[in-house]
């Protein structure tokens, strides 16, 4: 009987999680994609986003994103090696670096949006631009991904370590041809959080990349990211609910190709590998 009810207990919760994502999503189909079409995806944006589209908008986010992912992605990778493989679980330097990034994950994103602006815009002189929006990012980032891609690499077995050692395979080696592929599905999924995390960020990038709603030139200018457009939209902008539904209906699809995307990229380093193999 007690099996029952806890199996009951665990499709109702995952049930009522389903339900509420796709209630949420219908919501942003119904109200959102009949705004949506080409011309919305590449014109400029117009009265304060009332009309027009958000071309600038999604190449402001695009770049945000694409800057923060060059930052913390190697970073994290590293940081995650280190953490596993060169030093001692039990080291104290390694225990503070984990309660360190413990602390980070938890931290509210208006604190690494005033960190952000106080040392990318202000401290190293790159003002609000996607450079100060996409490292401040890349600070959000890290201490979801570096934990997870620890806990992935952790994860594979010793055994996997001595035998590759045994047959004369470099650290380097090991680490390249056998943890990193075994714990790609780990990495990848650290990653996404991540990502999530990121692309749907606005506090942080209000006070780094800025509001400014035109085609950024370069890395050094503002840009307005997608998830502030939204919030713009939605609290400042009379009339603008319609283009904010679209807008968010955009970041859904974003969030969902980027997502895929590292899945695909992750399944076909592995199946290289154990091709190679």
């Amino acid at each position: 009987m007690s099996e029952r009810v806890f199996t009951a207990t665990v499709w109702l919760g995952a049930g009522i999680i389903a339900g509420l994502f796709l209630w949420l999503l219908t919501d942003l189909i119904w109200q959102g994609a009949p705004h949506l079409s080409w011309s919305f995806l590449l014109s400029d944006t117009a009265d304060s986003g009332r009309s027009g589209g958000i071309a600038a908008i999604l190449v402001s986010t695009l770049l945000i994103l694409t800057v923060a992912l060059v930052a913390a992605v190697p970073l994290g990778l590293l940081s995650a090696v280190w953490l596993t493989e060169y030093t001692r679980r039990d080291s104290t330097m390694g225990e503070s670096v984990r309660l360190s990034l413990d602390v980070l994950a938890g931290v509210p994103s208006i604190v690494f949006g005033l960190f952000g602006n106080a040392f990318f815009s202000v401290y190293l002189g790159l003002g609000f631009s996607i450079v100060s929006g996409g490292l401040t990012l890349a600070c959000m980032i890290l201490p979801i991904f570096i934990r997870t891609s620890e806990a992935g690499l952790s994860a594979v077995s010793d055994d996997w370590r001595r035998n590759a050692a045994a047959l004369g395979m470099s650290r380097a080696s090991v680490l390249w041809h056998v943890l990193l592929p075994t714990a790609a599905p780990t990495i990848v999924a650290g990653l996404m959080l991540g990502v999530g995390r990121a692309t749907a960020e606005t506090a942080a990038l209000i006070f780094t990349s800025g509001y400014v709603d035109r085609m950024p030139t370069s890395l050094l200018d503002s840009g307005r990211a997608l998830a502030v457009h939204i919030y713009d939209l939605s609290m400042n902008v009379t009339g603008g609910d319609q283009a904010a539904y679209a807008s968010a209906l955009v970041l859904i699809v974003l969030i969902v190709a980027v997502n895929t995307g590292a899945l695909a990229l992750s399944d076909r380093w592995l199946a290289r590998k154990v091709t190679l193999s």
